[in-house]
């Protein structure tokens, strides 16, 4: 289902149903414009079905979120992204919310065609999927309102119990930085995994975690609006500006669709171009990660 030749990207999500993708926010207000060029160079069963399958982490503020409680609509960062990079294309991008463990094994088994979930890239998931990069970013760490605990650095992690969400970069950067403990004569953190970070806030809430360590975006996004800005704080390491590990982040695409990752990279450019990638990081309060080229499994680690 191609949409029109210029079309506001809310009037091209998916409609919901159980089990299949969400149903589309109607409050994403960017108008994009079709590219035939772009539309012809996809894959001809894309073009045929009309649609990529794109899986998502859902919740994962800013990039992937619920419009409310109970609801199958979604909104945020990269579901607006998706919306712009279909009308663009010509095609439906239909977000389905899936398990993040679960998401590189669902592409490789076909069921999807691309995902979109705050991915970052690096060499481990090159070696199984083609990333197109379009954000910067690092990780950033969580705490209650007002800090309590005096947490600046992942420094001050040595010994406090510490939330994060299994399978993620940041759990890979926690496990790492133990051994930065235990030489400074530190205990190590104590390292608690949760299925979603939305979980690892409910921890922190509750007191059960001393910090929640995600994406630096997801960490900001949180603590600027997660009871008014009353719940969180975003401790901001000086020497971490961009967040720690900062890297690119980008759209993962099935290895077996190699003309899908080209057209995403020329249409994501065109959305860079034309300042609709900036435009829409701006929207979450994210706009300093856009990025101005749209690169190719660009991973540096």
């Amino acid at each position: 289902m191609a949409c029109a030749a210029t079309v506001v990207v809310a009037g091209c999500g998916a409609s919901g149903a159980p089990g299949g993708p969400a149903a589309p926010d109607k409050s994403a207000d960017i108008a994009v414009e079709r590219d035939a060029a772009l539309h012809a160079a996809l894959p001809a069963r894309i073009r045929e079905a009309g649609t990529v399958r794109v899986a998502t982490d859902v919740p994962y503020p800013p990039f992937a979120m619920f419009v409310a409680a109970g609801k199958s609509g979604l909104t945020g960062l990269d579901y607006d992204l998706g919306q712009a990079l279909g009308a663009k294309l010509g095609v439906r991008f239909a977000f389905t919310p899936t398990k993040f463990d679960g998401i590189v094994p669902a592409i490789q088994a076909g069921r999807f065609d691309v995902a979109m979930s705050a991915l970052t890239d690096n060499r481990e998931r090159e070696k199984l999927l083609d990333f197109v990069d379009y954000s910067h970013s690092g990780s950033g760490i969580l705490v209650a309102d007002g800090n309590p605990q005096k947490i600046v650095t992942l420094d001050d992690l040595c010994g406090a119990t510490v939330g994060v969400q299994a399978a993620t970069n940041q759990h890979k950067l926690l496990t790492a930085h133990q051994s930065v403990c235990r030489s400074a004569g530190h205990r190590p953190a104590d390292i608690q995994t949760f299925p979603k970070d939305s979980d690892a806030q409910l921890a922190l809430r509750s007191g059960k975690v001393s910090a929640v360590v995600v994406t630096k975006p997801a960490a900001g996004w949180a603590a600027k609006t997660a009871d008014g800005g009353k719940a969180f704080d975003l401790a901001e390491d000086p020497q971490a500006p961009a967040g720690y590990r900062a890297s690119p982040n980008g759209i993962a695409v099935s290895k077996q669709l190699p003309r899908l990752t080209s057209a995403i990279r020329r249409a994501l450019q065109e959305l860079m171009d034309d300042g609709t990638l900036h435009r829409i990081c701006a929207k979450y309060g994210v706009a300093g990660i856009a990025s101005k080229q749209a690169t190719q499994n660009a991973a540096v680690d």
